[in-house]
């Protein structure tokens, strides 16, 4: 995506989750950026499967770039949204991760724990993951073509339990 780009996010959350993602919210509102809000929309218990759901069809569909994804500790939201073909998601909770999984895994969602991390630090997590961008090389290339021949033969082995 050019410099002038609008990038599209697809954000989630159970309800452990959901007062930080109202803040993450706010903190994407800004003029090269659009939300799409997966829900929950209201504080009260849900199940996180079905935010990871939503929020890989926003991606694998195409009308989102990126997503983030919100529960207690961030590692059951992850479980879930992993397995949608075509999701990389990772928990993070230091910049580095949060950066580096996009340069160098082209991970398209960010996984936090908001029972885990304060607000301030997912902000940050959120500003390293949104700046960001692939960085293709032969060994990157290499290593996300492999991920995708597990992912088609793990996909094949489940339609053939089946």
């Amino acid at each position: 995506m050019s410099e002038n780009a609008v990038y599209r996010y697809a954000i989630g959350s159970d309800h452990a989750g959901f007062p930080l993602k109202q803040e993450i919210i706010k903190l994407l509102d800004h003029k090269s950026m659009i939300t799409i809000d997966c829900g929950t929309k209201v504080f009260e218990q849900c199940d996180y499967p079905d935010f990871a759901e939503a929020v890989a069809q926003e991606i694998t569909s195409g009308r989102a770039d990126r997503g983030i994804l919100l529960c207690g500790s961030g590692v059951g939201i992850c479980f879930a949204a992993n397995k949608f073909p075509g999701i990389r998601a990772s928990v993070c909770h230091d910049t580095y991760s949060a950066r580096q999984g996009v340069e160098h895994d082209n991970m398209n969602v960010l996984c936090l724990g908001a029972r885990v991390i304060g607000a301030e630090l997912a902000f940050e997590l959120v500003r390293a993951f949104i700046a960001a961008r692939y960085i293709p090389n032969d060994r990157f290339n290499r290593r996300l073509a492999k991920v995708a021949e597990l992912e088609k033969r793990a996909v094949s082995a489940e339609l053939e339990w089946r």
